[in-house]
């Protein structure tokens, strides 16, 4: 499985509009070879940077998305706050908040690590998990994983 984005390449600079210097809106997102038995995908966006890359302490989460249809292909750029595609939910980052929220490094240049998995079942029960419920629920679940590396620093 693969995973890329129209907006950047692996292990490149995200665009500011993509941040929250910018426009603070997801990314375009394409994926393809998911396998022919997956039921839905899940994605997370995390830094695993935070606050310092120099000395990391957590992970922040930016986005989580579960039940994604396997066949879709891809996101629009800005599709947590325009439209997902039918039957996708978004869940808890670590503003608390639901939907995505864009890079915001404190100090230095941070990876943000775009995680998408093909799943053998769907998750109806979960409406608006955090990363630790999707990691629980997949355990068992996961057919393929694809990852993107986007880095970003204030300019």
């Amino acid at each position: 499985m693969e995973l890329h984005s129209p907006a950047f390449r692996n292990r490149d600079t995200i665009p500011p509009r993509f941040t929250a210097d910018g426009d603070d809106i997801s990314p375009p997102l394409e994926w393809s070879d998911v396998p022919p038995q997956a039921q839905s995908l899940a994605l997370l966006i995390e830094d695993p940077d935070a606050p310092d890359p120099a000395h990391p302490k957590r992970t922040w989460v930016h986005w989580v998305v579960v039940d994604l249809p396997p066949k879709n292909g891809h996101l629009e750029a800005d599709a947590s706050r325009r439209a997902l595609p039918a039957g996708a939910r978004q869940g808890r980052n670590d503003w608390k908040r639901v939907g995505y929220g864009g890079p915001a490094p404190p100090i230095g240049r941070h990876r943000y690590v775009h995680k998408l998995y093909a799943l053998d079942c769907a998750f109806p029960q979960l409406l608006h998990p955090t990363k630790a419920e999707v990691e629980d629920a997949m355990k068992g679940h996961v057919l393929a994983e694809a990852v993107l590396v986007g880095t970003y620093q204030h300019a």
